[in-house]
This record gives C-alpha cells, sequence and structure tokens, in this order.
C-alpha cells in the first residue's frame, strides 16, 4: 500500500508540475464551452463569480463537473466534490446513511436493504455487487478547470496489521477551453479483521473530452482488478453474540482468531471498459448579450445532431479454490472434480446511432426530440462438458440484439423539466424486450420559497440475465427456461429546501421476479448429531406479483450551531419469504457545526445512528459471490442494532479531514452486529481520512 501511494504522488506531482508550466504559457480564458460555465467553484470549494474581471496577475481558478448518459451521451451538471460537510462518511461501505448490508470489511460485496436502490442485474453479474467501488460510464466525472486540478484522498481503519486503508487520486487540465482530459485512481486494500477476508480492489480511468460547437467528444477507459478473499463466514455466531461463553472461562478470542467456515477461496474479476460518445451538430450562429456584458457575442445554435456512441466491455471471473477436502464439507456439488480455478468471460460491444432535433433553437421547439437505433453483441465464455464423456472445456455463448427508441426531453426553462424515453428490442436474444421511462419535476412558489415535485414512472418488460439463464462453475450449474420479467413503478418526490424537507413514495409490481434461492442439502448423522447443510444456489422465478411500497422522509433540523439531520425509511414487501425487506431503516445525525478562527477553519463534531428493524437479510454465497436467500430451515432475523459512530469532521480552505470512532455500542442486540448472516461487521475501531485540493 505504501509503495503504491508514494508511486501515485510522484506520478501526479511530475504531472501537476507540467500543467503548470503549460498552464501558464497559455493565456487566461474566461467561461467554459457549451454551457458549462455554470456551478463554477474557487479552490475552497466556494461559489464564484465567473463574471468577475481578474487582471493579468491573477491566478485562474474555477471548475465545474459533469457525467454522462451512456446510451446517449446527454450531459448533466453534477457538484463539485469540494463539499465541506458530511466528509467522515464519504468511505462508508454502507453507504453514506447505511443503506446497504455487506460483510463487514472496506471494499466487501454488498446490496441495499432499501429495495427501490437496488439497480437491476446487468450482465456483468459478477461485479454488481462491487457498485462502492466499481466505475461504469455513468460514474466517471469529467471536470473543466481553468487550472490543473488535482485531488487526493486517504482513508485508514485500524492498525497496520489488520487495517483497512483507501487512496483515491483525481486529476484533471485543460488544453484550452474545449478541450480537457485527466485520470483517476482508486485503490482499496483492506487486511479484515477477521480471518480469510481481505479485500484488493483497484480501479483507473482516464477520460477526455472535447466541447466545440459542431463536434463533441467524450471517452473513457477504465480498467478494474477486485480481488476478495472468501470465508464462509464465522463457524459460529457466538464467538460475537456470547464471546464468555464461548471462551469457556478462558480468554475472549479477538476477531481474527475467531475460527471461519472457508479458507484458501478468492473470487477475482479483471475488467477493461472503453466508452465513447461523440455527435456533430448543424446549426446557425446569433448575436446574445447579457445583464453583465452589453458588447453582443456569436453564439452557435445547434439544430440538429448526429450521434454515435460506443461502449466495449470485458470482465474475466476467476473463482479459485485449493482445499478439495473442505470444499466437499461445505459444497453439495462439485462439477469440475478437484479443479481449483474456474473461469468465466464476457465481453460486449455495443453501437448506438443517433439523430437529435435539439431543444430550444427557437421560440417553437420547447422540447429536444431523438431517434436511435442499437446494436449489440455479447460473448459469454464458461465451462462445459459432455454427457458421459470425461472432462470439461471452454463453450462461447454468442447473442445478438437489435433494438430502436425515441427520447422527448426538456432540460431548459426553470419551471417545467421532462425526460421521455422508450426501447424496444426487435431482434436477437432480447426480441420483446422493451422499456418506457419518464421523469420529470416541476418547481413553483410556496410561501417566497421554490417547491420542487419530481415524478417518475417505468414500465418494463426485461429478458433476465445471462447468468441467471446459464451458469456452469465448479459448484453450481444450471441452465434455465426463464420467462420475461415485467416491473411496473411510479414514484413521487417533493422538496422544500427552505423547510429541509424531502418526502418521496412510490410503489412498484413486479411478475415473474427472478432470484437466487438457497436451495443447501440437508444431511442427518447418526442419533444425537446435528443436522448439517452442503451449500447449493439455484435460480427460480416467482410466476405471480409481489407489489413494494416504499416512503422516504427526510428531515433536517438546526437551532444556531445545532444540526439534527434525519432520514426515515418505510418500506412493505407483498411477499417476505421471497423478496424479504426491513420495514423501517433509520439514519439520524446529530452536530454542531461552526466556524472559527475567523471562518477560515470549520469545524463539525457529533455522533449518527444507523439502524433497520429486523428481517430475514439475505445470506451470502460465497462461491459465486453473489447475495441469495437464507436456508427456510435455518433462516434466523437480523438487524434491530444500532450502529453508532462518533466524529469530528475539519474543513480548512482546500483540505478536509475526519476522526471517527467506529461501532461505538459494540456487542448490544440479540445477534450483536450482523448484517448479513455469519458476517459480523468490524468491531469498534478508530477511522481517520484526509483529502487534499490542489489547483496550482
Amino acid at each position: 500500500m505504501r509503495k503504491i501511494l508514494i508511486t501515485a504522488i510522484f506520478i501526479l506531482a511530475c504531472i501537476n508540475l507540467f500543467a503548470q508550466a503549460q498552464n501558464m504559457m497559455q493565456s487566461q480564458y474566461g467561461s467554459s464551452a457549451s454551457g458549462m460555465s455554470s456551478n463554477r467553484f474557487d479552490r475552497n470549494g466556494n461559489p464564484i463569480d465567473t463574471t468577475a474581471v481578474n487582471d493579468a496577475s491573477t491566478i485562474p481558478v474555477g471548475l465545474s463537473s459533469w457525467v454522462i448518459e451512456e446510451r446517449l451521451g446527454n450531459k448533466t451538471t453534477i457538484p463539485v466534490d469540494t463539499l465541506q460537510f458530511g466528509f467522515q462518511n464519504s468511505n462508508d461501505n454502507g453507504g453514506p446513511t447505511g443503506h446497504y448490508t455487506y460483510l463487514g470489511n472496506l471494499g466487501s460485496p454488498r446490496i441495499s436493504h432499501v429495495f427501490f436502490e437496488r439497480p437491476e442485474t446487468t450482465q456483468e453479474f459478477f461485479t454488481d455487487p462491487y457498485d462502492f467501488a466499481y466505475l461504469t460510464p455513468e460514474k466517471i466525472i469529467f471536470t473543466n478547470t481553468k487550472s490543473p486540478f488535482t485531488n487526493l484522498t486517504y482513508y485508514k481503519h485500524g492498525s497496520s496489521r489488520r487495517a483497512e486503508e483507501r487512496f483515491k487520486a483525481y486529476f484533471a487540465v485543460n488544453a484550452n477551453k474545449r478541450l480537457g482530459f485527466g485520470f483517476n485512481i482508486d485503490y482499496i486494500y483492506g487486511r479484515g479483521k477477521y480471518l480469510n477476508q481481505s479485500t484488493a480492489l483497484f480501479n483507473g480511468n482516464l477520460f477526455a473530452y472535447y466541447h466545440g460547437d459542431k463536434y463533441e467528444m467524450h471517452f473513457s477507459f477504465v480498467n478494474d482488478n477486485m480481488k476478495v478473499t472468501e470465508n464462509g463466514g464465522i463457524t459460529d455466531d457466538r464467538y460475537v453474540t456470547q464471546p464468555i461463553e464461548m471462551a469457556e472461562g478462558g480468554r475472549v478470542f479477538k476477531s481474527y482468531e475467531i475460527p471461519t467456515n472457508l479458507q484458501d477461496i478468492w473470487n477475482k474479476n479483471t475488467g477493461y471498459h472503453a466508452f465513447l460518445t461523440h455527435r456533430y451538430n448543424l446549426g446557425f450562429y446569433k448575436d446574445e448579450t447579457s445583464e453583465n456584458d452589453t458588447i453582443p457575442k456569436e453564439v452557435f445554435v445547434p439544430v440538429t445532431s448526429f450521434i454515435h456512441t460506443v461502449k466495449v466491455d470485458m470482465n474475466t471471473r476467476n473463482y479459485i479454490s485449493y482445499n478439495d477436502t473442505q470444499n466437499r464439507e461445505y459444497f453439495q456439488n462439485h462439477y469440475l472434480g478437484n479443479d481449483s480455478t474456474d473461469i468465466t468471460k464476457y465481453m460486449s460491444v455495443k453501437n448506438t446511432v443517433g439523430i437529435s432535433l435539439r431543444e430550444g433553437f427557437n421560440k417553437w421547439a420547447k422540447a429536444g426530440l431523438t431517434a436511435f437505433v442499437s446494436f449489440e453483441h455479447r460473448r459469454f465464455s464458461m465451462t462445459d462438458s459432455i454427457e458421459g464423456k470425461a472432462g470439461q472445456f471452454m463453450r462461447d455463448y454468442k447473442e445478438n440484439v437489435l433494438s430502436v427508441g425515441g427520447q422527448l426531453i426538456k432540460s431548459q426553462g426553470k419551471t417545467l423539466h421532462y425526460d421521455i424515453l422508450g426501447e424496444i428490442a426487435v431482434l436477437g436474444e432480447d426480441i420483446g424486450q422493451f422499456n418506457i421511462e419518464g421523469k420529470g419535476d416541476l418547481n413553483f412558489k410556496l410561501f417566497n420559497d421554490t417547491v420542487r415535485l419530481d415524478a417518475k414512472a417505468y414500465i418494463k418488460n426485461l429478458n433476465p440475465a445471462f447468468y441467471y439463464r446459464h451458469f456452469h462453475s465448479k459448484h453450481y450449474w444450471w441452465d434455465n427456461d426463464l420467462s420475461m420479467i415485467t416491473r411496473t413503478k411510479i414514484e413521487g418526490k417533493l422538496s422544500i429546501d427552505r423547510w429541509r424537507t424531502q418526502l418521496q413514495a412510490g410503489v412498484e409490481n413486479i411478475t415473474n421476479y427472478t432470484y437466487l434461492d438457497n436451495t443447501s442439502v440437508a444431511y442427518t448423522g447418526s442419533e444425537g448429531e446435528a443436522t448439517t447443510y452442503k451449500n447449493d444456489v439455484a435460480v427460480k422465478q416467482n410466476s405471480g406479483n409481489i407489489q413494494v411500497f416504499s416512503a422516504k422522509l427526510k428531515q433536517d433540523f438546526k437551532f444556531g450551531i445545532l444540526h439534527l439531520d434525519n432520514e426515515v425509511v418505510y418500506q412493505k414487501s407483498s411477499n417476505n419469504n421471497i423478496l424479504p425487506l426491513p420495514e423501517l431503516v433509520l439514519y439520524h445525525n446529530l452536530y454542531i457545526r461552526a466556524g472559527l478562527a475567523k471562518k477560515v477553519l470549520t469545524v463539525e463534531l457529533g455522533a449518527d445512528v444507523r439502524y433497520f428493524t429486523q428481517y430475514y437479510a439475505p445470506d451470502y454465497a460465497p462461491a459465486i459471490g453473489q447475495f441469495y436467500l437464507q436456508n427456510k430451515d435455518t433462516r434466523y432475523k437480523l438487524g434491530g442494532y444500532p450502529l453508532v459512530n462518533g466524529y469530528i469532521n475539519l474543513h480548512l480552505k482546500r483540505t478536509r479531514f475526519f476522526v471517527m470512532m467506529y461501532n461505538l455500542v459494540q456487542g448490544t442486540g440479540e445477534r450483536s452486529y450482523f448484517f448479513a448472516p455469519h458476517y459480523p461487521l468490524n468491531p469498534r475501531g478508530l477511522k481517520l481520512g484526509i483529502s487534499w485540493n490542489f489547483f496550482d
């Protein structure tokens, strides 16, 4: 970890020096191109006036950030990551407000226990549980900056021997006001507080963009390497829930002395992902003036855009297991004999072309209209066998999908915005699959404040992901003929900023809900011996309907320097045997916030709590790296445990720093601090983090 940290800092320093030299040779330029000049911030994270006049000796400041929608390359402006508050929760595997079930260690697989936050299963499947660190094109942050921008962030939890560490580096620079590029590095190394639990996740990406009047381009390339050691959970929960009893009068076991079910097993994913979206605009130039500048400026108005997007994904998943004796005791099936490794590969190339009539080029063009065609080629490689013959071989499964669609979008103006998209697969493996979704927002005045009403809805008919239909591996093997999944959802949200209030509610109906079921096989020994189960997993579909209702209230209070932030989620599943959910998920944060040293230093001091009611939390299958239902014969409820963290968070100009005491009430509750069966959270410990922003 130290070698990687030192090397990354050295590289960043060299690049930053080069960028500064390049910047000194260039003339200072004004606002960024293509409407990205809004939402700019200075070197300390404060909003700046982009109309202010700077003399020749002024160091250029200011930056803006955005993300790209991967289907058609539409831009969405996002806040720059210079927030002064909440930094202490930016590295929480359970999410900033504790919505995720995970295995305890930093970088471990996770699944949200708030159903509306669970993304759909993708074709990449094995990387879905790693969304905490895994990068997709829509997560790549592009930055326009007047001076070279570098961010270095480091987190640590615990002592060196069992520490969790994370190092992040982000660099962005502009060659001119239209062309920019940069890179991002994210390295997680969790040694694990328990045995056989380490994680090593590396994600790096390069990005570039060009914002011209007629030509626009965004490009990103991502490499990810994620290796996780699987331990199957601890052998007996009482090592955590009743430590004195398990010690039998001796000393209590430390976390790294508690025995686990498995050892010498790893899941490793290696991926390469390239994404390019570009468009050519037809339009005209016109003169415009502004309130701050009465001199007319020539501005390009796009009328029609020709769009092309290409996305290439490659992933190799290795399941490595050396201890055959252990495997035969734990798993029901052994399709590859005592082979130590099984490999699954995935490759996808997707091209989308479209033509867009742009919004706002005249008074009659109140919305933009886009038509597009997509073609995707997918190839899956995995182990196969021939009945009656010994040995295995790699078999390729190829799928092609041709789909057409359209989009109606209105993003300009202050009152009403909407985005309606429809797509249907007309040829190939997913023929008949369709998706119609829409979202919109209405802004209006109420009691001298702006109220925002958001709404979104969709109806989808989805072909289950390939690995639900076919999967061959060392311990699990299935080929399923599955029906289409139908999902219908409607949701609304009311936001009143002045009252610090957000109220959100929605309902979803799912037909042919597809899931991973626990089909472990029971073995009963001789008289007096307990029944044991050998692990097995299968894909199931529920042919009926399942409804999920969810409502969320966010209400923050402020009394001088005292703050209380609250989030309450209520949800109800109509079938808790197949789709179990906690009814309540709570987050509360009580703290004081004050400015010291003439408000140059901002201090946040407080404690927060995460809590969810008891439910049959999903189990974890180590041989596939996925969450699935608990065994119906042995299942038990988890939850009802308040995870409390105390912290101090400091912000001084370009630097953020926090110190946190994690899991303050360790050891309380019926099931103590388990979020997933047999996977306890980390014990009480000290966390810290520091983040620097450099602009010159």
